[in-house]
C-alpha cells in the first residue's frame, strides 16, 4: 500500500505567521492562559547521548533497488523461483540469444551465468521504471566474461533512445573469467533507463553492474547519495542492523535458498557473495553486507550495532537449532564477526577487513542477540551465545530483546530472562495506534534504574499522516524525560520503495530518482537534532481533558478458530435491552465483516446458535449502533476447532476503530483487550485465561464510561481504564552542556491552540530565542512527487527570557531554544 494521499498545504508565510503570532507580550496576565509550565534550571538530569539512531532493515527494496546504488536488477542471474515465484534467471533481462547456465561457473557461490551466443543482446530494465541517469553524469561499468567476442554497451530510455555513445570493449580471456571494466556517460535525463549490451561473437557473462560515480562520499560498491544525505540528515547515534525480521527467519541449513541470515555471506568480493531468498518476498543480492554497513555507520557518524540470530527463527518461520555442534558454530560466527569488526590484521576476520579497504579496526562495542525471538528454544540458546561474547569480549554491550509487543506474557518473561541474563539493554519492539503513544507517555517513568536499560528498537505509529506524528512525538517527550534509562531509540522501518511496499509506514519513500521526508521523518529530524545532554526538571499546569465515553456496536469474531455463539444480550446502565439475541431465527440485525470491510469466515445461524465454521484469520460478525454507550453486554460462547478462542468486539466504530476481548489468543497462551484505532492495535491489558474446546463460557463485559470490566463464568478477570490518552500538552526541556541552550519542547494533540504561561527559574536567560514549528492537519502526508506540505518553519523571536507567555498551535510540535545572557 502507498502512503495516504490526504494533505493540505501550509504556505511557509503561514507557518512562518503562525509563529509570530503566537507569542504575546512577556507580561501577559496569567490568567489569560489555559496552562502554565515552569521549569528549574539548576535541577538536571543526565540522558543519554546516544538517544535517537537507526533501525535498517532490507525491507521495501530498501536494499536492492533502494539505499545500493546498483542500477542493474539481478545482475548474476541467480534469480529464482524461490525468491518469488515467477522470478527466473533472465528476470529483469529482456534477452535475445541467451540462456542461462550452471556449468563452469565464475566461482561456487555465484553458479548462475548468461550464455550469449553471437549476435545475442541484453537489456536490462533497473527498477522502478527503470534506470535514473542524468545528463552529463558518469556510470561505471563492470561485468565478467569468458570468450573471445566484443560486447558493445550503451544507455538507453524505455523507447530504445541511446542516451550515451556506445562503448566497446573487447574480449579475449584465454578461456577464463576475466572482469572488464569501462565508463559511460548519459547525454540526457531519464527515469526509464535501460542498460543495453549486444555481444559480435558467443561469450559468458556474469555479475554485469551499473553505478553512478556520484556514490555517498565517493564508496565503491556504494550508496545512493540522495537516500544515505537524508539518513546522514538525521544525525544517527547509532545504526542497527540488518534487520529486523531477515535476521531470524529462514533455515539454518548453509545450503537452502531460504537461509537464515548468516553475515559471512555477506562479505569478500561481491562476486563472490552468495545470494539469498529475502524474508519480505525477494532477493537479497547481498551488495550491501556487512562491510558496507559498518562503513556506512563510520561515514554517517553512528555506531555500529549489529544484530545477530541465536538460533531461533521467528516472525512466522518455525527453524530451532538444537544440536549442540550447530549451535556452536554459530556462536563462533558470532565471535568470528567481533573479530571482523575489532580484530587485528594479524587475525583471519581482520585481515579480511583490511582486505576489503579498512584496515582500522571499526571500533564494534555492542551487538544485539535475536530479534523479537520468545520460542523456549531462544530462551535455551541465548546464554550459549552471552557466555561467549562475555568470555571472550568482555567490553561489549550485549543487547537481548523482550518479544514483539509492548506488554504480555512474553514481554514480561522476556524482562525477567534478560534481567537473569544481566545484558546490558533490552530492545523493545511495539507498533501501535497513535492513541496508544498518545496515552503512554509515562510508560518508562517507573522502570527499574538499576536493572537492564532499554532500547526501543522498533516503534512507530500506524500511518504516515501528521496524526501519527504528532503522537510518536509527544510520546519522545517520554523518552527523553527517561533518557537515563532509555538509552536508545530508532524509529522503523527506514526506508520504503514505493513501488516494493511490503510494510507501512516507513520514515522515508523512495523510486529510482526521487525521495520525500515522511511527517515521521520531520518529527525523528527535529528530536534527533535538538536532543541535549540533560533533561531538566518541568511541570505542566494544565486542566485534565475529559475523554468522552466508550461508544460504539459490539460484534463476535474468530481468528484461525471456528466457535459457536448463542445468548448475546446487551442492555444499558438503565435497564433498557438494546439487544437480545438467540438466534433461534436467524441472523438477521448481524453483519458479516472483517478488515477494510470485506466479509470473511462462514456465518450460520444453525440449531438455535450463530457459528463461525471456517478457519481464518480475523472474521468478524458486528450489531448495534456507534452511539451506544454504557451497557453490558453478555454472551455465551463455544470453541469448536482451530488454534485460538474468541474474540467479543464491543465499542466498534468502523471496521478499523473498536475494542476486542481477546480471549485465549496468541494460539491460546494468553487473553487480553485491544484497541483498534485507525486499523492500528495496542494492547489495554492481559490476562491468563486459555479457552478449551468444546466447553461453554459465560462471558460478560461491561463497559462503564471509559471502564472496562470482563467476567468469565462469572469470575472478573480484568478491570482496566482507558483514559482517552490525549493530555492538555506534553513537554519536556533539555539542555546542551557545550553551550549552555536550554530547549522547551512542547507538543500539542489538540484541536485548539493552549495559551501557556512559561517560566524558567535558575539562571538569566536571553531575550531572544529561536522558535521551530510543525503543525498540520491530523491528515497531513508528504506524499512522493508532490510539495512537501509538513516541514519546519524556524524563526528568531524576541520577547522570551525567563518569563513569557506563548499560545501553541493545535496539532504542533513546537521547540523554543533559549540561552543563558553570557553565551553568544
Amino acid at each position: 500500500m502507498k502512503p495516504p494521499t490526504r494533505t493540505r498545504a501550509v504556505t511557509v508565510a503561514t507557518a512562518a505567521a503562525v509563529v509570530l503570532a503566537s507569542l504575546t507580550a512577556s507580561g501577559a496576565s496569567a490568567a489569560e492562559a489555559e496552562a502554565a509550565i515552569t521549569v528549574d534550571l539548576r535541577s538536571a538530569t543526565d540522558i543519554s547521548d546516544e538517544l535517537y539512531g537507526l533501525f535498517y532493515e532490507d525491507i521495501n527494496h530498501a536494499a536492492d533497488g533502494g539505499l545500493y546504488a546498483e542500477l542493474v536488477q539481478n545482475r548474476s542471474f541467480e534469480y529464482a523461483p524461490a525468491d518469488l515465484p515467477g522470478y527466473h534467471a533472465l528476470t529483469a533481462w529482456a534477452a535475445t540469444g541467451v540462456t542461462a547456465s550452471t556449468a563452469n561457473p565464475l566461482n561456487d557461490r555465484n553458479a548462475t551465468y548468461a550464455v550469449a551466443a553471437a549476435g545475442a543482446t541484453l537489456v536490462n530494465a533497473g527498477y522502478n521504471t527503470g534506470m535514473a541517469f542524468t545528463e552529463g553524469a558518469d556510470y561505471d561499468l563492470s561485468f565478467w566474461a569468458r570468450g573471445a567476442s566484443e560486447v558493445q554497451v550503451h544507455l538507453a530510455d524505455a523507447a530504445g533512445t541511446v542516451l550515451a555513445d556506445a562503448v566497446t570493449v573487447p574480449i579475449d580471456s584465454q578461456g577464463e573469467w576475466t572482469k572488464y571494466e569501462a565508463e559511460l556517460e548519459a547525454d540526457a535525463d531519464t527515469t526509464t533507463g535501460r542498460l543495453a549490451l549486444a555481444v559480435t561473437d558467443a561469450v559468458d557473462l556474469d555479475m554485469v553492474s551499473l553505478f553512478p560515480e556520484d556514490t555517498f562520499k565517493g564508496r565503491e560498491n556504494g550508496l545512493r547519495t540522495d537516500l544515505a544525505k537524508l539518513i546522514d540528515d538525521l544525525d544517527p547515534s547509532f545504526l542497527r542492523f540488518p534487520g529486523g525480521c531477515i535476521v531470524n527467519t529462514g533455515s539454518f541449513d548453509p545450503d537452502s535458498r531460504e537461509r537464515a541470515y548468516n553475515w559471512k555471506d555477506t562479505v569478500g568480493p561481491v562476486e563472490e557473495r552468495l545470494t539469498n531468498q529475502n524474508f519480505w518476498g525477494y532477493n537479497q543480492s547481498y551488495g550491501l553486507g556487512y562491510f558496507e554497513y559498518f562503513q556506512f555507520a563510520e561515514d554517517i557518524g553512528a555506531e555500529p550495532l549489529p544484530v545477530v540470530p541465536v538460533g531461533t527463527t521467528g516472525c512466522g518461520d518455525s527453524p530451532e537449532i538444537t544440536d549442540p555442534a550447530e549451535l556452536d558454530r554459530w556462536v563462533q560466527d558470532t565471535l568470528d564477526l567481533i573479530e571482523f569488526a575489532n580484530g587485528s590484521t594479524r587475525t583471519e576476520w581482520g585481515a579480511l577487513r583490511a582486505a576489503m579497504g579498512h584496515p582500522r579496526p571499526f571500533g564494534l562495542e555492542k551487538i544485539g542477540l535475536g530479534n523479537e525471538e520468545y520460542k523456549d528454544q531462544f530462551y535455551a540458546n541465548f546464554p550459549a551465545f552471552k557466555d561467549a561474547i562475555r568470555e571472550a569480549h568482555p567490553d561489549i554491550e550485549i543487547i537481548g530483546n523482550s518479544g514483539v509487543d509492548d506488554a504480555g506474557a512474553v514481554f514480561d518473561r522476556s524482562w525477567e530472562f534478560m534481567r537473569e541474563q544481566q545484558v546490558d539493554a533490552v530492545d523493545e519492539h511495539y507498533y501501535n495506534a497513535p492513541e496508544w503513544f498518545l496515552a503512554n507517555n509515562d510508560r518508562y517513568d517507573s522502570y527499574d534504574r538499576t536493572g537492564p536499560h532499554v532500547f526501543v528498537g522498533e516503534y512507530a505509529s500506524r500511518s504516515n499522516t501528521w496524526w501519527s506524528a504528532l503522537s510518536e512525538a509527544s510520546y519522545l517527550t517520554g523518552i527523553e524525560r527517561n533518557g537515563d534509562v532509555v538509552d536508545m531509540a530508532s524509529y522503523a522501518p527506514l526506508l520504503s520503495n514505493i513501488d516494493y511496499v511490503d510494510w507501512a509506514p516507513d520514515m522515508i519513500w523512495f523510486d529510482n530518482h526521487q525521495t520525500v521526508k515522511s511527517a515521521s521523518y520531520e518529527v525523528q529530524h527535529l528530536f534527533a537534532n535538538n536532543t541535549g545532554d540533560q533533561v531538566l526538571a518541568s511541570a505542566l499546569d494544565a486542566d485534565p481533558l475529559v475523554p468522552e465515553d466508550i461508544s460504539g456496536g459490539v460484534g463476535l469474531a474468530t481468528w484461525n478458530t471456528a466457535a459457536s455463539y448463542d445468548d448475546a444480550k446487551v442492555t444499558a446502565a438503565d435497564g433498557t435491552v438494546l439487544l437480545e439475541d438467540d438466534f433461534a431465527t436467524g441472523s438477521d440485525g448481524w453483519t458479516v465483516t472483517g478488515p477494510g470491510g470485506t466479509p470473511r469466515g462462514t456465518w450460520a445461524a444453525t440449531d438455535g446458535a450463530y457459528t463461525q465454521t471456517a478457519l481464518v484469520e480475523d472474521a468478524r460478525s458486528t450489531a448495534g449502533s456507534a452511539d451506544w454507550s454504557n451497557y453490558t453486554y453478555e454472551v455465551k460462547a463455544t470453541k469448536t476447532a482451530g488454534s485460538e478462542g474468541f474474540l467479543i468486539m464491543f465499542g466498534v466504530e468502523g471496521t478499523d476503530d473498536y475494542y476486542w476481548w481477546n480471549l485465549g489468543g496468541w494460539n491460546n497462551t494468553t487473553s487480553a483487550v485491544e484497541k483498534s484505532s485507525n486499523g492500528g492495535k495496542s494492547t489495554l491489558v492481559n490476562h491468563d485465561t486459555v479457552i478449551e474446546t468444546g466447553r461453554t463460557y459465560d462471558l460478560k463485559l461491561e463497559v462503564d464510561g471509559r471502564t472496562i470490566t470482563g467476567s468469565v463464568d462469572g469470575e472478573q478477570v480484568f478491570s482496566i481504564e482507558d483514559d482517552g490518552g490525549i493530555e492538555p500538552l506534553y513537554q519536556v526541556v533539555t539542555r546542551d552542556e557545550k553551550t549552555g541552550e536550554v530547549t522547551l519542547k512542547v507538543v500539542n494533540a489538540q484541536s485548539e491552540a493552549v495559551t501557556t504561561d512559561v517560566s524558567l527559574t535558575g539562571r538569566r536567560l536571553k531575550d531572544r530565542g529561536e522558535v521551530t514549528t510543525l503543525a498540520c492537519d491530523p491528515g497531513c502526508d508528504n506524499i512522493l512527487g508532490q510539495d512537501q506540505v509538513v516541514y519546519p518553519v524556524t524563526e528568531r523571536v524576541r520577547g522570551l527570557g525567563n518569563e513569557f507567555t506563548y499560545e501553541f498551535a493545535p496539532y504542533s510540535v513546537t521547540f523554543i531554544t533559549l540561552t543563558p545572557q553570557g553565551r553568544h
